[in-house]
């Protein structure tokens, strides 16, 4: 997958079209890598490529699912230990991962297409008072600088695991 078309001009789904590219590029920097890599570290924090795939996942899901759309979510911080530190369940998988980063891109897609840009997030959920509602674009726009810099990160994590570079 490539980057949207550069006549690309509406603004919503310029924000869809580039959080499904930045979903496929993490993929990309996921997969291939043999699981005792995935749960590995190699950067001074400590996350491993799991920690953030996993991470990603949940933040979609605690932006459009319980932040735009107040719908419940069991487990919002599901991806963080009572620390905030990002962590995974041995049960966990890549596959199982990379499938839930692609029901959270659809379900994004699902409640963006019955909403404007301009509407504010639902009370309710993630959200508790009317003043602290951001917008449907503010939301995208945070989720969509969350893919972009964590698949960044991958980058440098997957050039020093085994040399592979660029998306």
């Amino acid at each position: 997958m490539h980057e949207p078309p550069r006549d690309l001009a509406d603004p919503k789904t310029l924000l869809l079209d580039y959080l499904d590219y930045y979903r496929v590029v993490v993929g990309r920097k996921v997969v291939g890598l043999a699981p005792a890599e995935l749960g590995r570290s190699h950067l001074p924090s400590g996350w491993t490529p799991l920690e953030l795939l996993k991470h990603l996942v949940y933040m979609e899901e605690r932006w459009v699912r319980w932040g735009f759309a107040a719908e419940p979510v069991p487990h919002p911080w599901g991806d963080q230990d009572d620390d905030g530190r990002w962590q995974v369940r041995p049960e966990e998988t890549v596959d199982a991962l990379l499938a839930a980063m692609d029901l959270a891109g659809a379900r994004t897609r699902e409640i963006a297409s019955r909403a404007a840009l301009d509407d504010p997030a639902a009370v309710g959920g993630r959200f508790t008072t009317a003043a602290e509602c951001p917008t449907l674009g503010w939301i995208l726009f945070h989720i969509l600088q969350e893919y972009a810099r964590h698949a960044g990160h991958l980058d440098v994590a997957r050039e020093l695991i085994d040399g592979s570079v660029g998306e």
